[in-house]
């Protein structure tokens, strides 16, 4: 079995190296691959231009592809635990409603004072990424204050899809009465980017990013616990609720900043989890959070690919790209595996 689970590995990696060179190598201006190849090991090009698309453009949307995907995944995972759901994901408890209330503040009140928001960029903007933030946060600063007062997670999960329903009624009567360009900029936004961050935002992404995933990986003997049932974790010595706290806070601050910085992205945090489950037939989550971080850099990085367009100067929404590519591919494995439900829970 190890042996078997060392080969997955290997051969993920070997996908991943490659996924990361070919993603890097598309675009309107070709680049050979020996060329980027040479670059990324440090060796200096001759053509300037492309050294300049490679580390200033190409290699950072790489990079917030592969974050955005393990980080995307591991929130997934630690929601289906917790609520023991296996359609529960990282946004259920309302904070890229959150996120996107305030951004549809930003956007759509902004223009309606006369401030030409739609002006200032998808996802990379410091202005876009702070009213995220603090929108993210609101609604986190509520679901936190509710979990505090009550025991049942099936209710906070209630809880937190009313959220999401509220902040997005309120964002649906802003549309109602905002102009047509500041609607269209908010849904530019909704529909996600990978290509928005500069080095200057990848300072703040990737440590938080790292910091949470790490944050999220001590949390692996407790998760499999509460895969075992709330009274069997009592029994082991496990403060459920202060678990819960530190699970919610730690899924916040990996879809809020993801959210924040890069707009909604679907399906990522929800499938993930199940393909990985499937493919290394396990629950335990000493295992599961390391290989969901590689499938879900690998399947962001191959969305991405593919919105793309190989050989076309236009770009797809990423959004609609991971639900598209990937709903057909969990249908598949559910109708496969028909005992799904029992490898959810171990």
């Amino acid at each position: 079995m190890k042996r078997e689970i060392t080969v997955w590995v290997l051969m993920m990696l070997v996908l991943l190296i490659i996924l990361i060179i070919f993603n890097i190598s598309l675009g309107s201006v070709y680049i050979p691959f020996s060329k980027i190849f040479a670059a990324l090991t440090g060796s200096s090009l001759e053509e300037k231009g492309w050294e300049n698309i490679i580390f200033q453009f190409r290699l950072p949307k790489a990079i917030t592809a592969i974050l955005v995907g393990s980080g995307l995944g591991v929130s997934g995972l630690l929601m289906q635990t917790l609520f023991r759901n296996p359609l529960a994901g990282p946004f259920v408890l309302g904070i890229s409603s959150g996120a996107s209330l305030g951004v549809a503040i930003t956007i759509l009140a902004g223009m309606s004072l006369g401030i030409g928001l739609s002006q200032l960029g998808i996802g990379g903007n410091w202005i876009l990424v702070l009213s995220a933030s603090l929108g993210a946060f609101t609604v986190l600063s509520v679901v936190i204050l509710v979990s505090l007062k009550i025991r049942d997670s099936m209710s906070l999960l209630i809880i937190g899809l009313m959220f999401g329903s509220a902040t997005g009624a309120i964002v649906s009567v802003l549309q109602f009465f905002s102009k047509a360009e500041s609607i269209q900029a908010y849904l530019i936004w909704t529909f996600g980017s990978l290509g928005g961050l500069s080095w200057d935002e990848l300072k703040l992404f990737i440590p938080v990013v790292l910091v949470s995933l790490g944050w999220a990986y001590t949390l692996s003997k407790p998760l499999n616990a509460l895969l075992l049932g709330d009274h069997y974790a009592r029994s082991m010595g496990l403060n459920i609720r202060r678990t819960r706290l530190v699970i919610i806070v730690v899924t916040s601050l990996l879809a809020g900043t993801i959210t924040a910085f890069c707009g909604p992205i679907a399906f990522i945090g929800i499938a993930i989890p199940h393909i990985t489950r499937l493919i290394f037939n396990t629950a335990n989550h000493r295992l599961l959070f390391p290989m969901v971080i590689i499938c879900g850099a690998i399947l962001m990085l191959f969305c991405d690919i593919i919105a793309q367009i190989p050989g076309q100067e236009y770009t797809l929404p990423i959004n609609a790209v991971t639900s598209v590519l990937g709903a057909p591919v969990v249908i598949w494995l559910v109708i496969r595996r028909k005992d799904f439900s029992k490898s959810f829970s171990g």
